[in-house]
């Protein structure tokens, strides 16, 4: 009985230190004094000492001497915390006694004053280093040869910056919260007031305010932890590191997820026809933008599906084989020991490990690895009848149609998604292909983005809703916004004033 008291006695110790409960800035300062880079110290002014605690890792030293330690020192109107407001040119000085505020503001590049060490209240003066921040560049993911061409960064409030500038409304919202024992990360939600449902802002204010994690270092924590299904191979959220398509989405209804540390946002509620739009589908006319989405469709199904087939037909159906196309796919498999099975997975898993590789190494050896080692090893693997060059093409092109998908995770998602096919397809020839299609089709029908059909506007069937999915139809035809994000204000623009201002300026 007494070791299970110790034992409840510990584990509560154990989870104040986790959460760093402390009494008192005494205390504040005590429990930080072992730290290297932590400066406490006292300094005279002109009436009296003040306590100056920061960190000086977190704080621009430069700020500190130039625009606050002079006006602390020399400035005879200095004689209580309040004076601070008015002396020091600092847009950020606050008076507190709020533990919590006070630590937080401390681990964020703020400096802490007080009259007393023993006193309760202190000021709080905003000195951050900026000097580590990333500057804004292109987008290196998501790239696009027409639109912008700017790209978050890792600093948020520099993300948000780039959000208000491109949408200078006062109806665009920005609601923080700080989540992460350990890391105490700022996560940042962004809305259209107006335009975005209440349910999906709160569904994602709610699940963000529920976790219970230690760091969360980037905006793909969150995404795996917030997901509705988080069993799912299929991304739920689309991540993009584009401010216009996080403009375009949230002025549509959707709902914008930012993380300190992050150059990706989140958007949802998702569907999954949004994770094969690419932003230049609106950048181009309408034909050129629906033309070059189908065959980005049609390229997702070929890769999903060629080499599967090939599994499939020379296993169980090779009676479908034209006999003009018999002849060479003999000659070409005539001394290939291997079933079609393991033919496919070699040269599979061969093209995974060089596109690792050329991932992993520095960009220039990437690439030479990527260009080189593909044609000396798919060379070789045909001349020593490791596999057919009939299937080499198959896979060469299965494997350049992966990567027309514009999100990184689902093109993630497609190429993993290849190999049980080709298993099923091994086991069970054609019927093992539609088995294991209806396996994913049923999965992709239950699954939601925050409480929102994952499948829609195929499932539930909404055949108006289809203007900006398989196609993009002109802007004039799109003057409702899309449903699935249940939008409280639908209309975009008044399609009969539209129409009847264009009749007259004719």
């Amino acid at each position: 009985m007494m070791l299970k008291i110790f034992k409840k006695k510990e584990q509560a110790q154990t989870t104040d230190l986790s959460n760093n409960t402390l009494g008192n800035i005494r205390e504040l300062v005590d429990s930080s004094k072992d730290s290297a880079d932590f400066i406490h110290y006292v300094q005279k002014t002109v009436h009296h000492k003040v306590w100056i605690s920061y960190y000086k890792a977190l704080i621009d030293c430069n700020t500190f001497h130039r625009d606050c330690l002079p006006y602390l020192i020399h400035h005879a109107d200095f004689k209580k915390l309040e004076d601070l407001k008015d002396i020091i040119p600092i847009e950020s000085v606050t008076i507190t006694n709020d533990i919590k505020e006070i630590q937080n503001k401390l681990l964020r590049g703020f400096i802490i004053i007080q009259f007393d060490e023993y006193s309760e209240e202190c000021a709080i003066i905003r000195a951050e280093n900026w000097f580590g921040n990333r500057q804004v560049s292109t987008s290196e993911i998501e790239f696009s040869v027409i639109g912008p061409k700017e790209a978050f960064v890792e600093n948020m409030d520099t993300n948000l910056y780039l959000l208000r500038r491109r949408l200078p409304t006062p109806e665009l919202k920005f609601k923080e919260i700080i989540i992460g024992k350990q890391s105490k990360t700022r996560v940042c939600i962004a809305y259209i007031e107006g335009i975005a449902n209440e349910e999906n802002i709160n569904t994602v204010t709610q699940r963000i305010k529920d976790i219970d994690f230690d760091v969360i270092p980037d905006s793909s924590f969150l995404e795996q932890i917030i997901a509705d299904n988080t069993w799912s191979p299929f991304p739920q959220l689309v991540s993009t590191e584009r401010p216009d398509r996080v403009v375009s989405m949230m002025n549509l209804g959707q709902v914008a997820i930012l993380s300190e540390g992050s150059p990706q946002a989140l958007l949802g509620p998702a569907t999954a026809a949004e994770f094969f739009m690419s932003p230049e589908d609106y950048y181009l006319n309408w034909l050129l933008g629906s033309t070059f989405r189908v065959i980005r469709l049609l390229s997702v199904l070929f890769s999903t599906f060629a080499t599967p087939l090939y599994v499939a037909v020379l296993t169980y159906h090779y009676q479908m084989i034209p006999k003009d196309l018999l002849a060479p796919l003999i000659t070409s498999r005539v001394n290939i020991p291997f079933p079609p099975i393991l033919e496919v997975f070699f040269l599979e898993l061969t093209i995974e490990l060089l596109r690792e590789a050329g991932a992993r190494l520095p960009t220039k050896v990437g690439q030479t690895l990527g260009i080189v080692g593909g044609i000396v090893i798919g060379q070789a693997s045909v001349q020593a009848g490791l596999t057919s060059n009939i299937l080499l093409i198959i896979v060469s092109l299965a494997a350049l149609a992966s990567f027309t998908t514009p999100v990184f995770k689902m093109a993630n998602t497609i190429r993993v998604l290849r190999f049980p096919f080709i298993l099923f397809a091994a086991i069970w020839g054609g019927v093992g292909l539609m088995v294991c299609f209806c396996f994913v089709m049923v999965h992709l029908l239950r699954l939601e983005s925050l409480g929102r059909p994952y499948m829609f506007p195929i499932y539930p069937l909404r055949f108006n809703e289809l203007s900006d999915s398989i196609l993009r139809l002109p802007y004039n035809m799109m003057n409702l916004r899309p449903a699935n994000a249940a939008a409280e204000n639908k209309k975009r623009f008044d399609k009969k004033e539209a129409v009847k201002n264009k009749d007259i300026d004719e």
